[in-house]
């Protein structure tokens, strides 16, 4: 039995089934047979019993499927749950840029070493305008508003295990919703090395002024927990990161 995909098969065949396609949609996506972005049509399709080259029994849908415009090939709807290469680069960018302040949130933004590393990490990472004084903008102007990070308390001499630094609640509700909406999306797509680096890149920050604090320890676990590390990987990394190399 011959098969004729849709009319880039224009050949009359004495007895097949053909595939015709029709366009639903379009977009971008990652193309993993071309290695790259590329567009995208979005098709659906009918099988039809041929006889003579003549269309007679409908044999049923096909699809939906995912065409790539360059090279043709057609893979599964879930391969759009890979992220583009510009979007990847920006999930990146984000989830380190989140980690940076969260860091700072709870060590504090006093030493101008922390501030250094927050920055070159930013930078590195893409946001290549970056500045300290941006860092520090952010960070009193995510403390103003108690709906995002990092939350801010009224510090207690009374309590100060509840509160961290200058009142910054680390471990706070709206913390670890802002860590996990940076990190969670992008952990799958990342090698177990890039989840890892990730997290060391928050524990040098931490670590630029001195030891870890402990509201510095519990943002880097929900850091690890995010990146969906295991705490014994976190706890590991992050003695890791206090050895000097």
């Amino acid at each position: 039995m011959k098969h004729a995909q849709g009319r880039q098969s224009p050949d009359r065949c004495v007895l097949g089934v053909r595939t015709v396609w029709r366009t639903v949609g379009d977009g971008e996506f990652f193309c993993p047979g071309c290695g790259g972005d590329r567009n995208y049509h979005r098709r659906t399709g009918r099988r039809r019993l041929v006889v003579l080259g003549v269309p007679l029994l409908p044999r049923g849908p096909v699809g939906p499927v995912v065409e790539c415009t360059a090279c043709r090939t057609r893979y599964p709807m879930d391969v759009l749950d890979h992220p583009t290469t510009t979007r990847f680069s920006a999930m990146l960018r984000d989830a380190v840029h989140t980690v940076a302040l969260a860091v700072l949130a709870a060590g504090g933004t006093e030493a101008r070493t922390v501030r250094r590393a927050a920055v070159g990490a930013v930078r590195a990472a893409g946001f290549a305008d970056c500045s300290e004084e941006q860092l520090v903008t952010l960070i009193e102007a995510l403390a103003a508003d108690t709906g995002r990070l990092p939350g801010r308390f009224p510090a207690s001499s009374a309590s100060p295990a509840v509160t961290g630094r200058d009142g910054f609640d680390p471990c706070g509700t709206a913390l670890a919703i802002e860590l996990h909406e940076a990190l969670e999306p992008l952990a799958p797509h990342l090698a177990p090395a890039g989840r890892e680096s990730i997290l060391l890149q928050g524990a040098r920050i931490a670590l630029a002024d001195g030891p870890y604090r402990p509201a510095e320890r519990e943002v880097l676990a929900t850091v690890g927990r995010a990146l969906m590390l295991c705490p014994e990987d976190t706890d590991r990394l992050l003695a890791a990161a206090r050895t000097p190399s």
